[in-house]
């Protein structure tokens, strides 16, 4: 089910919202089994077959992560051991099994057959969500607790399906919370806001930017022009934001409705001015799974900087193939560590040569605008189905001439200064070119896109009065903010008939496919 779907906003939410609160009133026991078996539905309704393998994995790894908390060091080990692998056993077989078998055959030059293997949504949130549990249960971070609780904790509808990965601490000692069980009007508005910004994000950002993404990325991508190949990058760089960061802001609404607050998942990320910043601010939850699960047990950056940059390098290639099972993603993920490496040793040379970073406004531009390209220019690879594509994209990007259709609106004097700067005028037309007023609204909604990215507050700075979710509130700050008062009630009015509007028309989430 999508939270983007009429089925959704005015069935099943209203329909959950209603027996949570209504039960509650008599059992909290009885509310938390609502809530699971809603998620459950939540989860199954466009293909139940899966239910069962989620079911399968709850089970599991309760199990080992009770045992592990009841047994002894020796033992803990090798459950802990156990329950990492059987997670990772599970994801391998439906996520890589046919990527393997697709790169044995290369290899070895044999043909053996794929299997026919379909993802199962979300899996790879889960997956994380309960080796990050085992874990800590190893750790001794986490106490004794009981099957349902643990199994909303997983499955927990907002969530599920493409995060924020949430972690145990966070989220069910709010299970418990006598605030949780009481309907709130504060509660319920600033989640209704914050819902009607993540879909605005999505159905009326996201989607409209994916029009201009997919016609060179899946088609066109042979023969195109360095006009298509910025329009087209510049529209996914935006669109992937506004889709996942949309995801996210509706997750976070949709769990406050109830009282439980998620963890801040984006938090302007392309205001960023480097990958280090980039990545405390873009998918945060999966930023410090990978932090706290993989880059500090690998040693982090305490066995000396050889050491770190060979850490950084495994965490970014891992976090790249947990994308997806494709070498695009391996790249992806090499090129941020590869950022990352650069970003540290620039660090520690100023450090060493007690060099000051400038905080002049050209300074931070040029640092935003270097930091932005850099982004960019990976998330080429991301979406790219393949190596040729990514080559096509990025050498029309930065070695194709700029060519402009003749028939263009340009005056006569633009046009022959842009001939001094060497920039051409044809009759032949590429796919952008070829439709002006298409190309007119591509460029239009990409420079609204990137005002809102570069100058506007985010979602949680405007709401930052009522801390709608889960981070550390003391420097976030905005002038715009939301204000309950007319001018405030009509604006959400509106926003929330606009998406309702364009709801028709709307599309998966574009992190569901990883």
């Amino acid at each position: 089910m999508l939270f983007n779907s009429f089925i959704f906003i005015f069935g099943f939410l209203p329909a959950t919202l209603v027996l949570f609160f209504f039960t509650a009133k008599y059992s909290k026991q009885a509310a938390l089994t609502v809530l699971f078996v809603t998620s459950i539905i939540f989860y199954g309704w466009n293909n139940y077959h899966y239910v069962f393998l989620l079911f399968f994995s709850i089970v599991i790894n309760f199990l080992i992560g009770k045992y592990i908390i009841t047994t002894t060091l020796p033992q803990k080990k090798y459950l802990l051991f156990s329950g990492v692998i059987f997670n990772l056993l599970l994801l391998a077989y439906f996520k890589y099994f046919n990527f393997f078998i697709e790169n044995l055959n290369i290899i070895s030059h044999n043909h053996f057959e794929s299997f026919n293997i379909v993802l199962p949504i979300g899996i790879s949130f889960f997956t994380f969500t309960q080796i990050a549990f085992l874990v800590d249960s190893y750790r001794g971070l986490v106490q004794k607790y009981h099957l349902l609780n643990y199994a909303l904790f997983v499955t927990y509808y907002p969530h599920l399906i493409a995060g924020p990965i949430i972690h145990h601490k966070e989220v069910m000692p709010q299970f418990t919370k006598s605030s949780t069980f009481s309907f709130s009007y504060r509660n319920f508005s600033i989640g209704i806001i914050l819902f009607s910004i993540g879909l605005f994000k999505k159905t009326i950002l996201a989607d409209n930017l994916g029009a201009y993404v997919s016609p060179i990325y899946d088609i066109y991508s042979a023969h195109i022009s360095l006009l298509d190949a910025w329009i087209s990058s510049l529209a996914y760089t935006l669109e992937l934001y506004f889709d996942f960061s949309g995801y996210s802001d509706m997750a976070i609404g949709l769990s406050l409705l109830i009282g439980i607050k998620l963890p801040v998942n984006f938090y302007s990320p392309y205001k960023s001015l480097n990958i280090i910043e980039f990545w405390r601010r873009w998918n945060m939850t999966l930023s410090r799974f990978l932090r706290d699960y993989l880059y500090i047990p690998l040693g982090g950056n305490r066995k000396g900087p050889s050491r770190r940059y060979l850490n950084l390098m495994i965490t970014m290639f891992l976090g790249g193939l947990w994308h997806g099972a494709s070498w695009t993603f391996v790249v992806w993920g090499c090129l941020h560590g590869i950022y990352l490496c650069c970003n540290h040793w620039w660090a520690t040379l100023k450090k060493i040569f007690n060099l000051r970073e400038s905080n002049t406004i050209v300074f931070r531009v040029v640092a935003c605008l270097f930091t932005f390209v850099l982004v960019m220019v990976a998330w080429v690879f991301f979406r790219a189905p393949n190596f040729s594509t990514a080559h096509a994209i990025l050498h029309a990007m930065f070695f194709n001439p700029l060519i402009l259709p003749n028939y263009w609106p340009i005056p006569f004097a633009a046009k022959i200064f842009l001939l001094k700067l060497h920039v051409s005028f044809s009759t032949q037309t590429t796919w952008m070119a070829s439709d002006t007023v298409a190309s007119l609204h591509a460029i239009t909604l990409i420079l609204i896109s990137l005002i809102i990215v570069w100058f506007m507050p985010n979602s949680y700075q405007i709401m930052h009065k009522y801390r709608p979710a889960l981070i550390s509130w003391e420097n976030i700050k905005s002038r715009l903010t939301w204000k309950p008062n007319l001018v405030g009630t009509c604006t959400v009015i509106l926003v929330f008939i606009l998406d309702i509007i364009y709801v028709h028309a709307s599309s998966i989430f574009l992190y569901f496919r990883f």
